[in-house]
């Protein structure tokens, strides 16, 4: 009989952690806290999570040897340049297992405007969620929370649209 009572009150406090769970996403507009990283570029500066509040960016995990992440490259640089001025940021980090030397190439020889960045440790994936398939990309608000992931190529007109969105609210 005791053994029961105990049962029944780990599954109350399970559902009352649950509930104020569910409360809290609620409160936050449903939008969970990006991953508080800093992210080193190829030039070696360092550009923290905390640096980014009061911009909306993109997190966008990718590789060399991604045939879609290479395909959406020419879109992502038209998204960041529409609009990078009106404090727009993004971040391309590559998976570890892409030799440095072809993520170098690739910026180069593309003119990348944006921060590439080598996850060398793959610690930024794991902070992610333990991000395995590329491309996968956050979107995250001024507040630092994420407003939505895709995993493959995202729609551009979607995606614009939320970014417009989100550089005019307050």
């Amino acid at each position: 009989m005791m053994s029961s009572k105990k049962t029944l009150i780990v599954i109350v406090v399970a559902l009352l952690l649950a509930g104020a769970a569910l409360f809290w996403t609620m409160a936050s507009g449903g939008r969970q806290a990006a991953p508080d990283l800093t992210y080193v570029n190829l030039k070696g500066e360092k550009i923290a999570a905390a640096d980014l509040r009061g911009k909306v960016y993109l997190v966008n995990f990718w590789a060399t040897s991604c045939s879609t992440c290479v395909a959406e490259m020419p879109d992502m640089i038209r998204t960041y340049e529409k609009f990078h001025s009106k404090g727009f940021e993004f971040v391309a980090v590559a998976m570890r297992y892409d030799p440095p030397n072809y993520v170098i190439n690739f910026t180069e020889t593309r003119a990348l405007p944006f921060h590439v960045a080598i996850d060398v440790e793959g610690k930024l994936a794991m902070a992610f969620g333990d991000v395995k398939l590329t491309p996968t990309t956050f979107l995250i608000d001024k507040q630092g929370r994420i407003i939505k992931r895709y995993v493959g190529q995202p729609s551009f007109t979607e995606l614009e649209e939320i970014i417009s969105k989100e550089l005019s609210a307050s």
